[in-house]
């Protein structure tokens, strides 16, 4: 299993590029619900009740996708990755947010309760966003009310001058996170981490551009 923030498969995911289209080779992980080979490219299932990610084959996923095979238990990560052009975020939102540091993911729950994280020198930090203050977020931004309970997040990359605002699969946050736990040094993180964290923003520019020119090729 995939625990949320802190095994060495997130380690993995750190090094790993934005998911491609399954590859032909050998596959070298198994799924996590039938054992089945698995490719680089697979997707993932959230374990609702333990909080993990588990690496799903390619039937696997077909069964959760847009079902209710999991009921309660599991939810499948989707692989939608939308930039937000034209999101509305300025400095009194993201006071009310009360987050500390410019790089944050936020989720919501099935129950509407609405989770941050974000780095520190002491690591990964989470705290619980006040209602009022999301909502008025919301509001700004009506396309809050698609992101995916659980599966996905609002990323906001504010610091050294980016502007980066995005929907993402809630495993590419994890993959974020694990960047930053590499990578963070000192108080402010160093300058290693902050190329880490542009080249991320970087590549997913990069896979969006190419997916958008393959469909307009279709």
């Amino acid at each position: 299993m995939t625990p949320g923030l802190s095994t060495p498969r997130l380690a993995a995911l750190a090094s790993a590029p934005p998911r491609p289209a399954p590859p032909p080779g050998e596959a070298v992980e198994r799924c996590e619900l039938c054992a089945e080979p698995v490719h680089d490219a697979h997707r993932h299932l959230l374990d609702l009740e333990e909080g993990e990610l588990l690496c799903a084959c390619g039937a696997c996923t077909l069964l959760f996708d847009g079902r209710p095979a999991g009921g309660r238990h599991y939810r499948l990560v989707p692989d939608r990755r939308r930039e937000l052009t034209g999101f509305h975020l300025d400095g009194p939102l993201w006071a009310g947010l009360g987050i500390p540091v410019d790089l944050a993911f936020f989720t919501v729950s099935g129950t509407g309760e609405v989770t941050a994280r974000y780095p520190s020198p002491a690591g990964a930090l989470h705290a619980a966003v006040h209602a009022a203050s999301w909502r008025r977020l919301a509001e700004a931004n009506p396309v809050l009310a698609e992101l995916r309970p659980d599966v996905e997040a609002l990323v906001v990359h504010r610091a050294r001058d980016a502007a980066e605002h995005w929907i993402l699969p809630i495993d590419d946050c994890y993959r974020l996170t694990a960047l930053l736990r590499e990578h963070w040094t000192g108080f402010t993180g160093g300058d290693a981490v902050w190329h880490h964290i542009g080249a991320f923003f970087t590549e997913l520019t990069a896979a969006r551009a190419a997916a958008e020119e393959k469909r307009g090729t279709r």
